[in-house]
């Protein structure tokens, strides 16, 4: 299981609403197709930051301009390739701003960034083939 996180400028409350106007058919957690899973998690009743590197999270604090105490999870089957679904819902979770981070680099991607396919630090949002391949390439697997 591939995971994304995404801090949505804006309440969690019009988040929510703007989930369920959008996945209706499931709701709170929600999913796309039976392939991406998607809740909310915070600090305050969740796991949001726990496994976290604390440079990681300042990382993002200095992207967000504060500490997010929530974030939309996005878990996605490994049974999919799921970087349109990602991306889809990307869009969607980032139309008013905001960020997401992917599980391949510490970076804070901005929508701007996700579609255009920006490359930072040799990899584009969501990009677990070039991070294997990176990863093999300097002798890691």
């Amino acid at each position: 299981m591939r995971t994304v996180f995404v801090f949505p400028a804006g309440e969690q409350a019009a988040t929510v609403a703007s989930l369920n106007r959008h996945l209706p058919e499931q709701l709170n957690p929600w999913t796309l197709d039976g392939n991406l899973y998607i809740d909310i998690d915070d600090e305050q009743t969740g796991y949001l930051f726990s496994d976290w590197d604390p440079e990681d999270v300042a990382i993002l604090e200095a992207a967000v301009g504060h500490h997010p105490t929530w974030a939309v999870q996005i878990d996605i089957s490994g049974r999919i390739d799921g970087t349109a679904e990602v991306h889809r819902m990307i869009a969607l979770l980032l139309e008013h701003g905001g960020v997401a981070t992917d599980d391949y680099t510490p970076h804070p991607w901005t929508l701007p960034e996700i579609l255009s396919g920006a490359v930072i630090d040799g990899l584009r949002f969501f990009d677990f083939r070039g991070y294997h391949e990176l990863n093999r390439e300097h002798g890691r697997s």
